[in-house]
C-alpha cells in the first residue's frame, strides 16, 4: 500500500456545473502553499497528494489554514483489488490502532465489483472481529474503517482530521478589510476569507496620536490572517491630519460619526483601485456608539459598495471564542491604542442625523486631505513567516 493523503470537500460538491473552478482553484491554493515535491490529483468526489513520507506532518499543517477542505485523511492506496488483498490491508491499517468499538463503511463506486458495499462491510467486519478484541457500534464508533473501491484501486482509511471547510481563497473575488488593531476586524477577515474572498487589508495611523506599536500589532494580525490568505496587501494610511481637523471643527458628541465617514470613503477609493468588490469590518450591531443601526445607515451613507459586516449579529463571547480559535486574541488585546479609540468623546451620539453630518463636514476641506493621505499610503506586502516587511510609498 502507498501511503496517500485524501480530502475531502463537503460544501464544494453542491456546486455542480461550477465545481471544476472550485477545486482547480483549491488545487492551485495547495500547489503554491506547498513548498516541497509533491503531487495531486483530483476528481469531483476527493482530491489527493502524495508527498514522501517526511513530508507529511508538514503537508498536514499546511492543509489545516487551507479553506475549502471539509476533511483531512491519512490514508492508503493499493491497485490490487483483490479480496484477500484488502482484508490483509485492512488488518494491516488497523494493527497499531486502540479502538474497542468501529465500524466497517464501504463504498463502491465500481458497480462491476462483485461485492456490494454492504457485503464488503459485513465480511470485513466479521474477520476484524476475530482478529482484534473489540465490538461493532455503527451509531458511535470510536473508529470507522472506511473503503472506497475504485475502478483503478482501493482506498483505506479511518478517522480524519477536520478541515477549515468554506471556499478556496478567491473563488468569490477581492475584498478589502478595515483592519483595526481590535478583537472584532481580524475575526471579520477570518469569516470573510472563509467564504471563497481574498482580501487586502486597510489600517489607519494617527501618530502621534498612535503609536508604533500600534501599526507593528496591526502588521502581526494581518500576518495570521495571511495563513489563511497568502500574500496579503496591508494599505497604511496616514490619518492624522483628518483626524485633527475633525477635533477642531466638529461638535464633539460627532467626532466618531464623522470620522467614520472619511475612513469609509478612503476605504471606498482604495477598494475601487484595486478591483475589490467589497468593504469588510467588524462591526457588531449595538456594541460601541457607532454601530447602532442608525449611526451604521448614516455613515455607509458615503459609499455606494457593499459593506459586508460578519460579525455584525455574533455577541462579543462568540467573537472572542473564533479569535482564540485563530490566535488573534492575545495580539488584540495587547494596550496600544489605535486611532478609533484616542479620541472617543464621553457621550457619543447613538442617532446621527444625515444633514448635520452633512452640514458638519463643510466645515472641513475633507477631499483636499483625503486626497493627500491615499497619495501618501503605504502599502505592506504581508507574508506569514517574514520578519521583516517591504514598504512601497
Amino acid at each position: 500500500m502507498e501511503k496517500i493523503i485524501i480530502l475531502k470537500y463537503a460544501e464544494l460538491s453542491t456546486k455542480k456545473a461550477n465545481i471544476n473552478f472550485f477545486l482547480k482553484t483549491l488545487k492551485n491554493n495547495i500547489d503554491s502553499s506547498l513548498m516541497w515535491d509533491h503531487t495531486i490529483n483530483y476528481d469531483r468526489g476527493r482530491m489527493f497528494i502524495i508527498v514522501s513520507e517526511d513530508n507529511i506532518d508538514k503537508t498536514i499543517d499546511v492543509l489545516s489554514y487551507i479553506f475549502g477542505i471539509h476533511e483531512i485523511v491519512i490514508g492508503f492506496i493499493d491497485e490490487d483489488r483483490d479480496f484477500n488483498t484488502i482484508t490483509k490491508n485492512v488488518l494491516d491499517l488497523i494493527k497499531t490502532q486502540e479502538f474497542k468499538t468501529f465500524k466497517v463503511e464501504t463504498k463502491r463506486s465500481d458497480k462491476d465489483y462483485p461485492l456490494d458495499s454492504m457485503e464488503v462491510s459485513k465480511t470485513l467486519g466479521g474477520i476484524i472481529l476475530k482478529n482484534k478484541e473489540c465490538k461493532v457500534d455503527v451509531h458511535n464508533p470510536e473508529i470507522t474503517i472506511h473503503i472506497e473501491i475504485r475502478k483503478d484501486a482501493i482506498l483505506y482509511y479511518t478517522n480524519g482530521i477536520p478541515g477549515l471547510g468554506g471556499y478556496p481563497v478567491g473563488t468569490l473575488g477581492k475584498g478589502l478589510l478595515m483592519l483595526s488593531g481590535g478583537i472584532d476586524s481580524p475575526v471579520a477577515g477570518y469569516l470573510t476569507i472563509k467564504r471563497g474572498v481574498k482580501l487586502s487589508a486597510l489600517y489607519f495611523e494617527s501618530p502621534p496620536h498612535t503609536s508604533e506599536e500600534a501599526k507593528n500589532k496591526v502588521i502581526k494580525l494581518a500576518r495570521i490572517l495571511s495563513k489563511y490568505n497568502p500574500n496579503m496587501t496591508l494599505y497604511v494610511i496616514n490619518f492624522t491630519k483628518i483626524q485633527e481637523a475633525i477635533l477642531r471643527n466638529i461638535p464633539y458628541e460627532y467626532l466618531i460619526t464623522i470620522m467614520r465617514r472619511m475612513m469609509y470613503r478612503i476605504a471606498e477609493r482604495i477598494a475601487k483601485s484595486e478591483n475589490s468588490k467589497i468593504i469588510v469590518n467588524g462591526e457588531s450591531i449595538g456594541q460601541v456608539a457607532s454601530q447602532t443601526l442608525t449611526s451604521m445607515s448614516v455613515i455607509n451613507n458615503v459609499v455606494d459598495m457593499p459593506v459586508i459586516r460578519p460579525v455584525a449579529c455574533f455577541d462579543k463571547l462568540e467573537i472572542i471564542d473564533i479569535a482564540k480559535k485563530i490566535k488573534t486574541f492575545d495580539i488584540s488585546t495587547l494596550p496600544y491604542e489605535d486611532c478609533c479609540t484616542v479620541f472617543v468623546p464621553e457621550h457619543p451620539v447613538i442617532n446621527p442625523e444625515l444633514s448635520k453630518c452633512l452640514e458638519y463636514e463643510k466645515l472641513i476641506p475633507y477631499e483636499e486631505l483625503i486626497n493627500e493621505a491615499i497619495s501618501k499610503k503605504q502599502v505592506i506586502k504581508i507574508k506569514e513567516e517574514e520578519k521583516q516587511f517591504e514598504d512601497i510609498l
